[in-house]
């Protein structure tokens, strides 16, 4: 299983994550800021719990790019 979580309150709207995990991320047309699809929110951690394994490695790509480094990715 893969855990990705998105700290989006301090989430600067760079579009990095979008541009390397389409299938996970988008921005907002709102305030500009990342969103982590299908996931939940508790208090202010975005998280998405997937079986998925092929997403893993398009997160940690995101998740490496974040010039603010608020997103992260691990196998559970």
């Amino acid at each position: 299983m893969v855990v990705v979580t998105l700290q989006r309150a301090k989430c600067i709207g760079c579009n990095y994550c979008v541009e390397l995990a389409p299938g996970q991320f988008q921005m907002s047309r709102k305030d500009g800021k990342s969103v982590l699809l299908r996931s939940l929110d508790k208090k202010g951690f975005h998280t998405l719990k997937s079986k998925e394994d092929f997403i893993f490695n398009d997160c940690d790509k995101a998740a490496k790019a974040c010039p603010v480094k608020i997103i992260s990715v691990k196998h559970v």
